[in-house]
Protein backbone atom coordinates (compact mmCIF):
# COMPACT_ATOMS: atom_id res chain seq x y z
CA UNK A 1 0.00 0.00 0.00
CA UNK A 2 3.04 2.02 1.17
CA UNK A 3 5.08 1.88 -2.08
CA UNK A 4 1.78 2.19 -4.34
CA UNK A 5 1.29 5.67 -2.66
CA UNK A 6 4.66 7.03 -3.29
CA UNK A 7 4.61 5.78 -6.70
CA UNK A 8 1.41 7.93 -7.54
CA UNK A 9 3.11 10.77 -5.39
CA UNK A 10 5.88 10.39 -7.02
CA UNK A 11 5.42 12.16 -10.78
CA UNK A 12 3.95 15.31 -8.90
CA UNK A 13 6.76 15.66 -7.12
CA UNK A 14 8.73 15.62 -10.29
CA UNK A 15 7.25 18.44 -11.79
CA UNK A 16 7.44 20.46 -8.42
CA UNK A 17 11.22 19.59 -8.65
CA UNK A 18 11.59 20.32 -12.34
CA UNK A 19 9.08 23.61 -11.69
CA UNK A 20 11.30 24.90 -8.70
CA UNK A 21 14.44 23.89 -10.73
CA UNK A 22 14.00 26.30 -13.53
CA UNK A 23 11.91 29.00 -11.48
CA UNK A 24 14.48 31.88 -11.93
CA UNK A 25 14.96 31.64 -15.21
CA UNK A 26 13.35 34.55 -16.96
CA UNK A 27 12.24 35.18 -20.37
CA UNK A 28 15.10 36.81 -21.63
CA UNK A 29 17.13 33.38 -20.60
CA UNK A 30 14.63 30.84 -21.94
CA UNK A 31 14.96 32.80 -25.44
CA UNK A 32 19.06 33.11 -25.35
CA UNK A 33 18.57 29.35 -24.68
CA UNK A 34 16.71 28.69 -27.67
CA UNK A 35 19.17 30.68 -29.78
CA UNK A 36 21.54 29.23 -28.77
CA UNK A 37 20.22 25.82 -29.92
CA UNK A 38 18.93 27.01 -33.41
CA UNK A 39 22.47 28.32 -34.27
CA UNK A 40 23.86 25.25 -32.62
CA UNK A 41 21.61 23.12 -35.19
CA UNK A 42 22.89 25.26 -38.22
CA UNK A 43 26.33 24.47 -37.30
CA UNK A 44 26.53 20.85 -36.99
CA UNK A 45 22.84 19.64 -37.27
CA UNK A 46 23.40 17.95 -40.85
CA UNK A 47 26.38 16.38 -39.22
CA UNK A 48 24.37 15.09 -35.93
CA UNK A 49 21.23 13.81 -37.89
CA UNK A 50 23.83 11.86 -39.76
CA UNK A 51 25.26 10.81 -37.11
CA UNK A 52 21.88 9.25 -35.50
CA UNK A 53 21.27 7.50 -38.97
CA UNK A 54 18.58 10.19 -40.25
CA UNK A 55 18.92 11.32 -43.87
CA UNK A 56 18.74 15.09 -42.80
CA UNK A 57 17.87 17.51 -40.58
CA UNK A 58 13.71 16.67 -38.92
CA UNK A 59 12.02 19.92 -40.11
CA UNK A 60 9.42 19.61 -37.65
CA UNK A 61 11.05 18.54 -34.37
CA UNK A 62 10.79 15.27 -35.59
CA UNK A 63 7.23 14.83 -35.55
CA UNK A 64 6.86 13.81 -38.99
CA UNK A 65 9.12 10.97 -38.58
CA UNK A 66 6.97 9.15 -36.16
CA UNK A 67 4.64 8.13 -38.58
CA UNK A 68 6.37 8.15 -42.01
CA UNK A 69 9.73 5.96 -40.75
CA UNK A 70 8.94 4.31 -37.43
CA UNK A 71 12.39 3.09 -37.22
CA UNK A 72 13.82 6.43 -37.21
CA UNK A 73 12.10 7.21 -33.89
CA UNK A 74 15.01 6.91 -31.69
CA UNK A 75 17.29 8.61 -34.13
CA UNK A 76 14.73 11.59 -34.02
CA UNK A 77 14.35 11.84 -30.19
CA UNK A 78 17.84 11.52 -29.77
CA UNK A 79 18.39 14.71 -32.43
CA UNK A 80 15.44 16.68 -30.38
CA UNK A 81 17.19 16.08 -27.45
CA UNK A 82 20.99 17.17 -28.27
CA UNK A 83 19.84 19.72 -30.14
CA UNK A 84 17.26 21.38 -29.31
CA UNK A 85 16.26 20.64 -25.56
CA UNK A 86 19.70 20.38 -23.99
CA UNK A 87 20.95 24.04 -25.41
CA UNK A 88 18.15 25.65 -24.06
CA UNK A 89 17.94 23.77 -20.90
CA UNK A 90 21.97 24.12 -20.59
CA UNK A 91 21.85 28.28 -21.50
CA UNK A 92 18.96 29.48 -19.68
CA UNK A 93 20.00 27.77 -16.30
CA UNK A 94 23.78 28.31 -16.48
CA UNK A 95 23.10 31.84 -17.78
CA UNK A 96 20.25 32.50 -15.22
CA UNK A 97 21.98 35.09 -13.09
CA UNK A 98 23.21 36.66 -15.77
CA UNK A 99 19.90 37.06 -17.42
CA UNK A 100 17.86 38.10 -14.60
CA UNK A 101 20.93 41.48 -14.44
CA UNK A 102 20.11 42.05 -18.07
CA UNK A 103 16.08 42.27 -17.27
CA UNK A 104 16.20 44.10 -14.48
CA UNK A 105 18.41 46.86 -16.60
CA UNK A 106 16.12 46.22 -19.26
CA UNK A 107 13.10 46.55 -16.79
CA UNK A 108 14.24 49.87 -15.83
CA UNK A 109 13.83 51.16 -19.94
CA UNK A 110 10.07 51.97 -21.12
CA UNK A 111 8.25 48.79 -21.06
CA UNK A 112 8.16 49.01 -25.21
CA UNK A 113 12.22 48.93 -25.67
CA UNK A 114 11.70 45.71 -23.26
CA UNK A 115 9.08 44.75 -25.26
CA UNK A 116 11.16 45.40 -28.42
CA UNK A 117 14.34 43.60 -27.63
CA UNK A 118 12.44 40.21 -26.77
CA UNK A 119 10.87 40.14 -29.62
CA UNK A 120 13.91 40.75 -31.44
CA UNK A 121 15.25 38.08 -30.30
CA UNK A 122 12.57 35.78 -31.23
CA UNK A 123 12.23 37.15 -34.51
CA UNK A 124 16.54 35.91 -34.49
CA UNK A 125 15.08 32.73 -33.61
CA UNK A 126 12.66 32.29 -36.07
CA UNK A 127 14.76 33.29 -38.90
CA UNK A 128 17.63 30.97 -38.00
CA UNK A 129 15.48 28.14 -37.53
CA UNK A 130 13.93 28.66 -41.17
CA UNK A 131 17.05 28.57 -43.01
CA UNK A 132 17.03 25.07 -42.42
CA UNK A 133 13.53 24.35 -44.95
CA UNK A 134 11.58 26.01 -46.80
CA UNK A 135 9.02 23.76 -45.17
CA UNK A 136 9.75 25.92 -41.93
CA UNK A 137 9.96 28.99 -43.52
CA UNK A 138 5.86 28.23 -45.03
CA UNK A 139 4.77 26.39 -41.78
CA UNK A 140 5.93 29.24 -39.40
CA UNK A 141 3.97 32.06 -41.07
CA UNK A 142 1.04 29.87 -41.53
CA UNK A 143 1.16 29.14 -37.67
CA UNK A 144 1.45 33.16 -37.33
CA UNK A 145 -1.67 34.05 -38.97
CA UNK A 146 -3.03 31.17 -37.35
CA UNK A 147 -2.55 32.43 -33.95
CA UNK A 148 -3.92 35.71 -35.35
CA UNK A 149 -7.11 34.87 -36.72
CA UNK A 150 -7.70 32.37 -33.23
CA UNK A 151 -7.47 35.30 -31.53
CA UNK A 152 -9.62 37.24 -33.39
CA UNK A 153 -12.35 35.01 -33.15
CA UNK A 154 -11.31 34.56 -29.15
CA UNK A 155 -12.74 37.72 -29.36
CA UNK A 156 -16.57 37.03 -30.37
CA UNK A 157 -16.34 33.09 -29.07
CA UNK A 158 -15.04 34.17 -25.94
CA UNK A 159 -14.50 37.52 -24.82
CA UNK A 160 -18.42 38.14 -26.12
CA UNK A 161 -19.85 34.38 -25.00
CA UNK A 162 -21.60 34.19 -28.55
CA UNK A 163 -21.07 31.71 -30.93
CA UNK A 164 -19.88 32.25 -34.12
CA UNK A 165 -19.37 30.39 -37.32
CA UNK A 166 -18.19 33.08 -39.79
CA UNK A 167 -14.73 33.35 -39.61
CA UNK A 168 -13.76 31.68 -42.92
CA UNK A 169 -16.30 33.58 -44.83
CA UNK A 170 -14.34 37.05 -43.27
CA UNK A 171 -10.95 35.33 -44.26
CA UNK A 172 -12.32 34.52 -47.51
CA UNK A 173 -13.27 38.18 -47.97
CA UNK A 174 -9.81 39.40 -46.90
CA UNK A 175 -8.24 37.01 -49.02
CA UNK A 176 -9.93 37.38 -52.20
CA UNK A 177 -9.47 41.38 -51.32
CA UNK A 178 -6.19 41.59 -51.08
CA UNK A 179 -5.18 39.73 -53.90
CA UNK A 180 -7.92 42.13 -56.14
CA UNK A 181 -5.66 44.91 -54.43
CA UNK A 182 -2.06 43.65 -54.96
CA UNK A 183 -2.48 41.55 -58.31
CA UNK A 184 -5.08 43.93 -59.73
CA UNK A 185 -2.92 46.87 -59.23
CA UNK A 186 1.28 45.79 -59.32
CA UNK A 187 0.88 42.69 -61.37
CA UNK A 188 0.47 41.81 -65.08
CA UNK A 189 -2.21 39.25 -64.80
CA UNK A 190 -4.46 37.84 -67.47
CA UNK A 191 -7.56 38.70 -65.36
CA UNK A 192 -7.08 41.73 -64.72
CA UNK A 193 -4.27 43.17 -67.17
CA UNK A 194 -1.26 45.33 -67.28
CA UNK A 195 -0.22 46.32 -64.06
CA UNK A 196 -1.21 49.74 -63.08
CA UNK A 197 1.25 50.58 -60.48
CA UNK A 198 5.11 49.78 -59.84
CA UNK A 199 5.70 47.43 -57.39
CA UNK A 200 8.96 48.92 -56.20
CA UNK A 201 7.14 50.11 -52.72
CA UNK A 202 6.15 46.32 -51.38
CA UNK A 203 6.40 47.84 -47.56
CA UNK A 204 4.21 50.31 -48.28
CA UNK A 205 1.70 49.08 -50.56
CA UNK A 206 1.10 45.43 -48.80
CA UNK A 207 -0.13 46.79 -45.38
CA UNK A 208 -2.46 49.29 -47.09
CA UNK A 209 -3.83 46.33 -49.03
CA UNK A 210 -4.06 44.05 -45.65
CA UNK A 211 -6.11 47.32 -44.33
CA UNK A 212 -8.29 47.38 -47.18
CA UNK A 213 -9.19 43.65 -46.54
CA UNK A 214 -9.80 44.00 -43.10
CA UNK A 215 -12.50 47.00 -43.69
CA UNK A 216 -13.73 44.77 -46.80
CA UNK A 217 -14.26 42.08 -44.02
CA UNK A 218 -15.58 44.42 -41.17
CA UNK A 219 -17.94 45.20 -43.83
CA UNK A 220 -18.90 41.76 -44.12
CA UNK A 221 -19.65 41.90 -40.43
CA UNK A 222 -21.62 44.42 -40.00
CA UNK A 223 -24.37 42.82 -42.71
CA UNK A 224 -24.08 40.09 -40.44
CA UNK A 225 -24.51 42.26 -37.16
CA UNK A 226 -27.30 44.55 -38.39
CA UNK A 227 -29.80 41.68 -37.95
CA UNK A 228 -28.11 38.86 -35.98
CA UNK A 229 -28.18 41.44 -32.58
CA UNK A 230 -31.78 42.58 -32.93
CA UNK A 231 -31.88 38.79 -31.19
CA UNK A 232 -30.21 36.59 -28.65
CA UNK A 233 -29.16 33.13 -27.98
CA UNK A 234 -28.26 30.64 -31.16
CA UNK A 235 -29.33 33.27 -33.73
CA UNK A 236 -25.90 34.00 -34.47
CA UNK A 237 -24.31 30.74 -34.63
CA UNK A 238 -27.03 30.37 -37.50
CA UNK A 239 -26.61 33.46 -39.36
CA UNK A 240 -22.69 33.02 -39.19
CA UNK A 241 -22.61 30.14 -40.55
CA UNK A 242 -25.46 30.89 -43.48
CA UNK A 243 -22.86 33.96 -44.39
CA UNK A 244 -19.68 31.76 -44.79
CA UNK A 245 -21.79 29.39 -47.16
CA UNK A 246 -22.92 32.70 -49.01
CA UNK A 247 -19.25 34.01 -49.31
CA UNK A 248 -18.13 30.89 -50.40
CA UNK A 249 -20.69 30.39 -53.31
CA UNK A 250 -20.38 33.93 -54.54
CA UNK A 251 -16.78 33.89 -54.82
CA UNK A 252 -17.35 30.30 -56.92
CA UNK A 253 -19.74 32.17 -59.11
CA UNK A 254 -17.33 35.54 -59.66
CA UNK A 255 -15.49 34.54 -62.78
CA UNK A 256 -13.04 37.61 -62.96
CA UNK A 257 -12.17 36.91 -59.90
CA UNK A 258 -11.30 32.50 -61.15
CA UNK A 259 -14.24 31.18 -59.81
CA UNK A 260 -14.28 28.17 -58.39
CA UNK A 261 -10.67 27.37 -60.00
CA UNK A 262 -9.36 30.17 -57.62
CA UNK A 263 -7.26 33.14 -57.98
CA UNK A 264 -2.88 33.06 -58.28
CA UNK A 265 -0.21 35.49 -59.24
CA UNK A 266 0.27 37.03 -55.57
CA UNK A 267 3.26 39.18 -55.41
CA UNK A 268 5.65 37.45 -53.22
CA UNK A 269 5.38 40.12 -51.05
CA UNK A 270 4.52 38.20 -47.46
CA UNK A 271 8.64 37.52 -46.31
CA UNK A 272 8.81 36.24 -42.81
CA UNK A 273 9.17 39.98 -40.83
CA UNK A 274 6.24 41.05 -42.53
CA UNK A 275 4.06 38.45 -41.72
CA UNK A 276 5.82 38.92 -37.78
CA UNK A 277 5.48 42.58 -37.14
CA UNK A 278 1.82 42.51 -38.29
CA UNK A 279 0.98 39.43 -36.18
CA UNK A 280 2.73 40.94 -33.22
CA UNK A 281 1.05 44.72 -34.31
CA UNK A 282 -2.12 42.58 -34.21
CA UNK A 283 -1.92 40.68 -31.24
CA UNK A 284 -0.87 44.18 -29.29
CA UNK A 285 -3.77 46.05 -30.69
CA UNK A 286 -6.45 42.54 -29.82
CA UNK A 287 -4.94 42.79 -25.83
CA UNK A 288 -5.46 46.06 -25.82
CA UNK A 289 -8.87 45.80 -27.05
CA UNK A 290 -10.19 42.78 -24.98
CA UNK A 291 -8.50 44.68 -21.80
CA UNK A 292 -9.58 48.45 -22.35
CA UNK A 293 -13.22 49.13 -21.30
CA UNK A 294 -14.84 47.93 -24.41
CA UNK A 295 -13.45 44.51 -23.13
CA UNK A 296 -14.73 45.15 -19.96
CA UNK A 297 -18.11 45.83 -21.22
CA UNK A 298 -17.61 42.91 -23.84
CA UNK A 299 -17.02 40.96 -20.38
CA UNK A 300 -20.14 42.65 -18.98
CA UNK A 301 -22.36 41.96 -22.41
CA UNK A 302 -21.41 37.50 -21.78
CA UNK A 303 -21.71 37.53 -18.20
CA UNK A 304 -25.37 38.91 -18.03
CA UNK A 305 -26.81 40.73 -21.18
CA UNK A 306 -29.96 42.40 -18.85
CA UNK A 307 -27.32 43.16 -16.08
CA UNK A 308 -25.08 44.72 -18.30
CA UNK A 309 -28.11 46.86 -20.13
CA UNK A 310 -29.14 47.86 -16.71
CA UNK A 311 -25.67 49.51 -16.12
CA UNK A 312 -25.80 51.69 -19.12
CA UNK A 313 -23.71 49.25 -21.31
CA UNK A 314 -24.92 49.63 -25.08
CA UNK A 315 -24.98 46.26 -25.07
CA UNK A 316 -26.27 46.35 -29.47
CA UNK A 317 -23.57 48.93 -29.75
CA UNK A 318 -20.71 47.18 -27.46
CA UNK A 319 -21.47 43.52 -29.86
CA UNK A 320 -21.28 45.08 -33.39
CA UNK A 321 -18.36 47.01 -32.96
CA UNK A 322 -16.51 44.24 -31.10
CA UNK A 323 -17.69 41.94 -34.29
CA UNK A 324 -16.44 44.33 -36.89
CA UNK A 325 -12.93 44.25 -35.21
CA UNK A 326 -12.75 40.81 -34.70
CA UNK A 327 -13.41 40.43 -38.57
CA UNK A 328 -11.29 43.53 -39.73
CA UNK A 329 -8.29 41.09 -38.11
CA UNK A 330 -9.73 37.77 -39.49
CA UNK A 331 -9.46 39.74 -43.08
CA UNK A 332 -6.16 41.11 -42.89
CA UNK A 333 -5.28 37.62 -41.84
CA UNK A 334 -7.12 35.92 -44.79
CA UNK A 335 -5.01 39.06 -46.62
CA UNK A 336 -1.89 37.32 -45.68
CA UNK A 337 -2.82 33.43 -45.77
CA UNK A 338 -3.78 34.04 -49.51
CA UNK A 339 0.05 35.99 -50.15
CA UNK A 340 2.03 33.28 -48.29
CA UNK A 341 0.27 30.03 -50.66
CA UNK A 342 -0.07 32.75 -53.54
CA UNK A 343 -2.99 31.27 -54.31
CA UNK A 344 -6.64 31.27 -53.15
CA UNK A 345 -9.50 29.36 -53.96
CA UNK A 346 -13.28 29.64 -52.29
CA UNK A 347 -13.01 25.70 -51.06
CA UNK A 348 -10.18 26.74 -48.49
CA UNK A 349 -12.90 28.83 -46.61
CA UNK A 350 -15.56 25.88 -45.82
CA UNK A 351 -16.18 23.63 -43.15
CA UNK A 352 -12.98 22.38 -42.55
CA UNK A 353 -10.98 25.33 -42.16
CA UNK A 354 -13.94 26.58 -39.31
CA UNK A 355 -13.76 23.20 -37.45
CA UNK A 356 -9.38 24.32 -37.55
CA UNK A 357 -10.01 27.90 -36.43
CA UNK A 358 -12.92 26.38 -33.65
CA UNK A 359 -10.32 23.42 -32.31
CA UNK A 360 -7.99 25.95 -31.82
CA UNK A 361 -9.76 28.50 -29.60
CA UNK A 362 -11.55 25.87 -27.66
CA UNK A 363 -8.81 23.60 -27.69
CA UNK A 364 -6.09 26.40 -26.21
CA UNK A 365 -9.06 28.33 -23.85
CA UNK A 366 -11.64 31.00 -24.06
CA UNK A 367 -11.34 34.31 -22.56
CA UNK A 368 -6.91 34.62 -22.82
CA UNK A 369 -4.26 35.43 -25.55
CA UNK A 370 -2.20 33.11 -24.34
CA UNK A 371 -5.07 30.41 -24.82
CA UNK A 372 -5.38 31.86 -28.37
CA UNK A 373 -1.60 31.37 -28.27
CA UNK A 374 -0.65 27.84 -27.38
CA UNK A 375 -4.29 26.51 -29.13
CA UNK A 376 -2.92 27.73 -32.64
CA UNK A 377 0.78 27.00 -32.23
CA UNK A 378 -1.03 23.05 -30.77
CA UNK A 379 -3.47 22.71 -33.07
CA UNK A 380 -1.02 24.25 -36.50
CA UNK A 381 1.90 21.34 -35.12
CA UNK A 382 -0.60 18.48 -34.37
CA UNK A 383 -2.26 19.04 -37.95
CA UNK A 384 1.40 18.71 -39.81
CA UNK A 385 2.38 15.85 -37.38
CA UNK A 386 -0.60 14.02 -38.38
CA UNK A 387 -1.04 14.91 -41.95
CA UNK A 388 0.58 11.69 -43.50
CA UNK A 389 -2.53 10.43 -42.05
CA UNK A 390 -4.68 12.53 -44.29
CA UNK A 391 -8.57 11.79 -43.35
CA UNK A 392 -7.62 10.40 -40.45
CA UNK A 393 -6.40 13.56 -38.70
CA UNK A 394 -10.05 14.98 -38.62
CA UNK A 395 -10.99 12.07 -36.19
CA UNK A 396 -7.89 12.16 -34.19
CA UNK A 397 -8.42 15.81 -33.22
CA UNK A 398 -11.62 16.66 -32.56
CA UNK A 399 -11.21 13.58 -30.59
CA UNK A 400 -9.18 15.09 -28.79
CA UNK A 401 -10.86 18.34 -28.76
CA UNK A 402 -13.58 16.11 -26.72
CA UNK A 403 -11.06 14.91 -24.42
CA UNK A 404 -9.83 18.76 -23.77
CA UNK A 405 -14.29 19.92 -23.33
CA UNK A 406 -14.93 16.75 -21.26
CA UNK A 407 -11.69 17.64 -18.77
CA UNK A 408 -11.45 21.31 -19.09
CA UNK A 409 -14.73 22.62 -21.03
CA UNK A 410 -12.73 26.16 -21.07
CA UNK A 411 -9.53 25.51 -22.86
CA UNK A 412 -6.07 24.87 -21.26
CA UNK A 413 -4.96 27.68 -20.53
CA UNK A 414 -8.63 30.21 -20.39
CA UNK A 415 -9.36 33.29 -18.31
CA UNK A 416 -5.83 34.43 -18.18
CA UNK A 417 -4.88 38.25 -18.99
CA UNK A 418 -2.00 38.95 -21.06
CA UNK A 419 0.29 41.33 -19.03
CA UNK A 420 3.28 41.82 -20.82
CA UNK A 421 4.95 43.14 -17.47
CA UNK A 422 4.50 40.26 -15.64
CA UNK A 423 5.97 38.32 -18.19
CA UNK A 424 8.99 40.23 -19.33
CA UNK A 425 10.23 40.62 -15.68
CA UNK A 426 12.98 39.44 -14.04
CA UNK A 427 12.50 35.88 -11.88
CA UNK A 428 15.59 36.27 -9.78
Amino acid sequence: MHHSESTAIHPRGTLDFIRRFFANIPLLGWLAGALAAVILEQAVGTSLAHALGLPRIPVLFGFLIFLKQPALIPGALGYVLVSNILPVCIVAKIGAPLFNLLSRSLFRMPIVVTAVVHLAILYAIFHIWTDVSAYRLIMLKLMLISILLTLSLNVINGYMGEFSCSHPGFMALGAYAASLFTVGLFVNDRLFGEALLVSDFAVIFFPLGLIFAGLVSALGALIIAIPSFKTRGDYLAIISLAFTFIVKSFLENLEFLGGPRGLSGQPDWSSLPMVFIIVVLGVWIINNFVTSTMGKALNAVRDDEIAAEAMTVNTRKTKIIAFMFSAFWAGVAGGLFAHVIRFVNPSTFGIQKLAEVLAMVYFGGLNSVYGSIVGAVSISLLGEALRPLEILKWIIIPLLLILVMIFRPRGLISFKEFNIEKLLKPRG
